[in-house]
């Protein structure tokens, strides 16, 4: 048999970004779950980091914290963990399943024994399914890194500018879809 052509498959992001907004999950609540997650491992990578010696000083107790604002139709999700820089923002989350798990777990993997959570890179954009805004607020552990904004309305278009965060870790913030405004309220049925 004779090889005509080698090559890669390229997906367009006009295609495939509806499919996963609307048909990824059957449940539109994973989307919590899977913020939670990645928050639970942003917080593991920072022990994991801390335990190889790449951390300057205490990295304090992990903290995630879920907030909602009902006036403003908002869903957040923050945590205290390993945070990203501008370039991770490029790496991790405008490449539609691209995990920085497995990539963290092969640098970092003589300390096997801590579990990293998410492995497909996907798991971020169920919020897709309930807002029609996600920004993403994050400022590495790294020294001198600089905080990052990044927002997405939900098509393949994004902006990545300067964040005001002062604290190690990342928030990311749902601007909710009008049908979806229940999330918002503290307690649902």
């Amino acid at each position: 048999m004779t090889v005509l052509e080698q090559g890669k498959i390229t997906i367009h992001t006009e295609n495939i970004f509806p499919i996963i907004k609307k048909s990824l999950y059957t449940d539109h609540e994973i989307f919590l779950r899977e913020l939670v997650s990645n928050a639970v491992d942003a917080i593991q990578k920072l022990k994991m980091v801390s335990y190889s010696g790449e951390v300057d000083g205490d990295v304090g107790e992990p903290e995630i914290t879920i907030s909602l604002d009902k006036n403003n139709q908002t869903l957040s999700v923050s945590d205290n963990g390993i945070g990203m820089t501008a370039e991770e923002v490029k790496k991790y989350i405008n490449q539609v399943a691209f995990s920085s798990a497995e990539e963290f777990i092969q640098k970092y993997q003589k300390d096997a024994d801590q579990q990293i959570i998410g492995h497909f890179g996907l798991g971020f954009y169920s919020c897709f399914m309930v807002a029609k805004n996600v920004e993403i607020d994050t400022l590495s552990y790294q020294a001198g890194a600089e905080a990052v904004h990044w927002s997405c309305d939900g098509s393949p278009q994004f902006e990545l500018s300067e964040s005001s965060r002062q604290e190690r870790g990342t928030t990311i913030t749902l601007t909710l879809q009008d049908e979806e405004t229940e999330y918002a309220e503290p307690a649902r049925d």
